[in-house]
């Protein structure tokens, strides 16, 4: 009976935290990545090594393939390095003029990112259009055999990262990444042992230069997404006409005005509005206003000017005013 009566207790004390909940949960969002420190370390350094024999073995054995999809494979160091970096830059206190912390370095990195594989596309694609012109004989049974490490290396870091990536774009991005050169991988090994069958070396520039096609697909998307993100555009999947009806069908909303909505990071969002509320509001409706803001709009950081006024002639109310 007293194990039962504890048990109450322990629930009704849950209960009494109910509001306190909202802010720990989002204490839990933003340290979701932490659980994911090593997971990050043991992809990075096994894909860095990776990397390295492919460049090392690509250039020995004369496989454009290969040194592609060492690029492809760099490319995932790279989004492994920004999304931990991210996680980590997340937990950073606030300091000084920094009042936002590091949060927005993650989107400075994807974008940093995104400009330095295209760079290395374009080397690795320009090598690949010579070697079309001129083929040169390629170390088959080396390239399948770097390939199909790859292939391994990519296929148990993807694992690594596929728990998380329901709760974070950044660890949903490092999965998908790993996923994708896992295929990658297969395609070089499937090109190598058809040249060594064959014969046919036109067969390992080709493999390079759908490669690079992939690289520069994914890299178009990640260099508009961080723009976007640097412009302070509202991030992908915001629907800001939602936004606008949800908080005019507040109750005691008679109109808004000034409503803006940003990045703070890759991974969260801060939204600002002006509500004209004629009878004035209390401190739990705002409190209730940005929970379910952050429950059906995922949006972290909300701050709401109340106006009691419609014509008290607030100077950001106009349209074209930002």
């Amino acid at each position: 009976m007293g194990s039962h009566d504890h048990h109450g207790h322990h629930h009704h004390d849950h209960g009494d935290h109910g509001h306190g909940h909202g802010h720990d949960h989002t204490h839990g969002h933003v340290h979701a990545p932490a659980n994911f420190g090593k997971a990050f370390a043991i992809g990075i350094t096994l894909n860095t090594a990776l990397v390295v024999a492919e460049a090392v073995y690509g250039y020995l054995g004369n496989s454009t393939a290969l040194l592609a999809d060492a690029g492809h494979n760099l490319s995932d160091v790279l989004g492994l390095v920004v999304a931990w970096g991210a996680s980590i830059a997340a937990r950073r206190a606030p300091s000084g003029r920094f009042t936002y912390g590091f949060r927005a370095s993650t989107i400075l990195a994807a974008l940093a990112n995104a400009v330095f594989l295209l760079v290395a596309t374009g080397a690795i694609g320009w090598e690949a259009i010579l070697r079309l012109r001129e083929p040169e004989p390629v170390a088959g049974l080396t390239v399948m055999v770097v390939a199909g490490i790859g292939i391994l290396i990519n296929g148990f870091t993807a694992l690594l990262f596929a728990g998380g990536r329901k709760d974070d774009i950044n660890i949903e991005g490092a999965y998908l990444h790993m996923a994708a050169d896992a295929a990658v991988s297969l395609g070089v090994v499937v090109s190598a042992a058809l040249i060594i069958w064959t014969g046919w070396l036109w067969l390992d520039p080709v493999t390079s230069l759908v490669i690079c096609a992939t690289i520069l697909w994914s890299t178009t998307n990640l260099l508009r997404g961080s723009i976007d993100m640097s412009m302070a555009a509202a991030p992908r999947g915001t629907d800001l006409a939602a936004i606008r009806v949800f908080l005019l069908a507040r109750p005691g909303v008679s109109a808004i005005h000034d409503l803006h909505v940003w990045p703070i990071s890759t991974t969260e969002t801060a939204l600002t509005c002006h509500l004209v509320m004629p009878a004035g509001t209390a401190d739990a409706f705002l409190m209730e206003t940005a929970q379910l803001l952050k429950t059906s709009f995922r949006i972290g950081h909300t701050t709401l000017q109340v106006e009691t006024h419609p014509d008290n002639g607030c100077a950001l109310a106009p349209d074209d005013v930002v």
